[in-house]
């Protein structure tokens, strides 16, 4: 392999961690996982549950499960970053071949841009609601854009300004976020029970609160709402299952990313959310509405100053998590398109312009947006990707990959002209199924112009694609011969 040929697929970025760079032990995947979870939006996910109609332990429940269940393809796709070292988009041109693994790679880089824009919004309306405290003809500024984008010019303004905050810390390199990231691990947590204190003291106690009804009338209309929902939870971590290659490449061993991940998810995740259920059911009771969003709860405290630390905080522990969690994966997969002229920085500056242009507002601004056309839309897509992965990296090469192969333009992963064309054929047909319900969500199909199963099919967005990928995938393999293992790197 010639010296060109190489660059063409490595960089430091993609290039394989070595042994004696693997530091990750099982607390620090727990910590990682603490630290994701701990955001606004995993509050919101809960909230959007009970203003959806469930109790409390329903919401708790459908979270619960929700990340149980995204646990194992996220344990099993850390084994071969564990094992080799190599990140997300190197992995999947073992299933995708080398150039067709930047259709995998580019899908999970929108989806995170789409996070990007949804996190800046969210810190760019926290610094709105603390300049509006102090200086509330914010809120009176003339309208400037087209009624269509449902954007008003203080939030607008605010917005921008956080986003240029956050492509500063991109000029400045990730390194920066690192003091932002300890604030965030000491502060957060400790505004969340004040938060959690402050909803039982409001609502006279957890009784009242834990005692909010269902609002659905019959079993069914719980289970019409529960299987979306559940699609909706699998679907909010379907992004990092794919990529957590891209953090277990630095295990220490294979326990490590397993035992510190089953430690870190669901416990954080189904605490976090309790606390997100419980504070929304208070609104209930107080304001006679519930209220998912704890900016827009926000808006409702008398006292400035509690206004103000509680936005700063949002502001500050947002800022560290978009960079954390929203940028640095993309920028990998970013990278993967051109290994020798795209530069993280380069990948980070993408990412902030599709955030944008993604329109995050309207993505979150109800619920039912929120569940049904973001999280359960983006799982139609990435649920196929991962029954992919799986089925090739665990059933037809063994666990086994050869590691110089995956950087070789004219190695075993070359297929034909790059690109393996029963990954593509799987891919589309795990999709298919999803895209009638998710044209009649959107409202681009009439709800009867097909049987209701097949627009049905959508609720279960991420397990139909992730199933029928992976069936269809290994059918399409049976009889090729896997790789050998050439590596000069020790497998875990």
């Amino acid at each position: 392999m010639s010296d060109h040929q190489q660059s063409l697929l490595t960089s430091n970025d993609l290039a394989p961690v070595g042994q004696e760079n693997r530091h990750w032990n099982t607390w620090n995947y727990a910590a990682l996982w603490i630290s994701m979870s701990l955001c606004i939006p995993t509050y919101m996910l809960a909230s959007s549950l009970i203003d959806g109609g469930m109790n409390w332990w329903q919401a708790i429940l459908t979270i619960f499960l929700g990340n149980s269940i995204v646990l194992i393809p996220m344990i099993l796709n850390g084994h071969a970053g564990a094992k080799y070292g190599i990140p997300f988009p190197v992995l999947v041109r073992s299933s995708f071949g080398i150039l067709g693994a930047n259709i995998p790679a580019m899908l999970r880089a929108i989806v995170a841009c789409g996070w990007f824009g949804i996190q800046t919004w969210i810190g760019g309306y926290s610094l709105f609601l603390l300049i509006k405290t102090w200086m509330p003809g914010i809120a009176a500024l003339p309208e400037i854009f087209p009624s269509v984008l449902s954007l008003s010019t203080g939030p607008a303004l605010t917005f921008f300004i956080f986003w240029l905050i956050n492509m500063y810390v991109v000029y400045l390199g990730v390194d920066s976020i690192k003091k932002l990231l300890v604030f965030k691990a000491f502060f957060l947590p400790l505004a969340a029970l004040a938060l959690l204190f402050w909803a039982i003291q409001a609502g006279n106690g957890l009784g009242p609160i834990l005692s909010q009804p269902s609002k659905f009338i019959t079993s069914a209309d719980f289970w019409a709402f529960f299987f979306p929902a559940l699609t909706g939870m699998v679907g909010y971590w379907a992004t990092l299952s794919l990529n957590i290659p891209d953090f277990t490449r630095y295990a220490v061993s294979q326990k490590a990313q397993i035992a510190g991940q089953t430690l870190g998810l669901p416990p954080s995740m189904t605490l976090f959310a309790f606390i997100g259920v419980v504070v929304t059911s208070t609104t209930i009771i107080i304001y006679g509405e519930s209220i998912w969003d704890p900016l827009v709860l926000a808006e409702k405290f008398s006292n400035k100053i509690l206004v103000s630390v509680a936005m700063v905080s949002v502001a500050v522990s947002t800022l560290a998590t978009n960079i954390a969690a929203n940028i640095v994966s993309p920028a990998n997969d970013f990278a993967h398109l051109s290994p020798s002229r795209i530069s993280f920085r380069t990948g980070g500056y993408i990412t902030g312009i599709i955030g944008i242009l993604i329109l995050p507002w309207k993505l979150i601004a109800d619920p039912g947006g929120y569940i049904f056309k973001w999280l359960i839309a983006y799982s139609s897509l990435l649920g196929p990707i991962g029954g992919i992965m799986i089925a090739d990296y665990y059933f037809i090469r063994k666990m086994t990959l050869d590691l110089h192969g995956l950087y070789d333009t004219n190695g075993p992963y070359a297929y034909r002209n790059g690109i393996n064309v029963p990954a593509v054929i799987a891919f589309a047909v795990g999709v298919l199924p999803n895209i009638p319900g998710f044209l009649v969500q959107v409202g681009l199909l009439d709800a009867t112009a097909l049987p209701a199963w097949i627009n049905n099919l959508y609720h279960y967005a991420w397990f139909v694609g992730f199933i029928i990928a992976f069936i269809v995938y290994i059918l399409l393999m049976k009889g090729q011969k896997a790789a050998p293992n050439t590596s000069e790197y020790e497998p875990q």
